[in-house]
């Protein structure tokens, strides 16, 4: 795990604060982690035992195939934690997809912790189903509209949604190629449902449409 602490950082208050309980760490709060954009936070089959807070930037939770190829199982925005494991090991890969602060919280050994972790075991859950509907989907333009759609509602319903995540890794969460992902978002300012401002960022112009296509 390549990274780099600090205790001495400044943050805006919001984020100055860990949402997670302090019970949840073993002593006092740890600094921040910074992981330059595409350092592993932690590997597939490392031993678990903690969980992990963004603090600013972007993770991608993902898993390589047998054949080589990438699936991306989740994106983790600022605020939001990763990590959790019902095992001793990991299960996929954590990597930093920009220049990512992560907030480390260590579980104490023995400690009965059951009414912390259950809220955050079935936030990961239903997300986890989530991600399972938007992949049964047979059309690609539903499947991008619904992630822009899960984008704008974890960006608190802004009108123009930040995208750390490159269209390669859209389409290896969605089960896209990237040249269909591409595409997608080419029709989709076409049709005047979005604005590509660049290429990480979209403003939502018709979110009752893309709201519709995405169901």
């Amino acid at each position: 795990m390549q990274a780099y602490t600090s205790s001495r950082i400044s943050l805006s208050p919001h984020l100055a604060q860990p949402a997670l309980p302090a019970t949840l760490g073993s002593g006092p709060v740890q600094p921040i982690s910074f992981f330059p954009a595409g350092s592993e936070i932690y590997a597939q089959g490392e031993k678990a035992g903690a969980f992990y807070q963004v603090e600013f930037g972007a993770v991608r939770i993902y898993r390589l195939l047998a054949d080589g190829r990438r699936q991306i199982s989740a994106f983790h925005l600022a605020g939001e934690t990763f990590g959790f494991e019902a095992g001793a090991t990991h299960h996929f890969f954590a990597e930093a997809i920009n220049a990512t602060g992560v907030r480390v919280f260590r579980l104490n050994a023995g400690a009965d912790m059951s009414h912390q972790l259950l809220p955050l075991a079935l936030k990961g859950l239903t997300r986890a189903q989530e991600h399972l509907l938007v992949l049964g989907r047979q059309n690609a333009i539903e499947r991008v509209a619904a992630f822009l759609v899960d984008m704008v509602e974890r960006q608190g319903g802004l009108r123009q949604v930040e995208l750390p995540m490159s269209r390669m890794d859209i389409g290896d969460y969605l089960g896209l190629t990237i040249e269909t992902v591409s595409r997608v978002f080419t029709r989709l300012k076409d049709k005047g449902v979005i604005r590509l401002l660049n290429l990480r960022s979209v403003e939502i112009l018709k979110q009752d449409v893309l709201q519709t296509m995405g169901e």
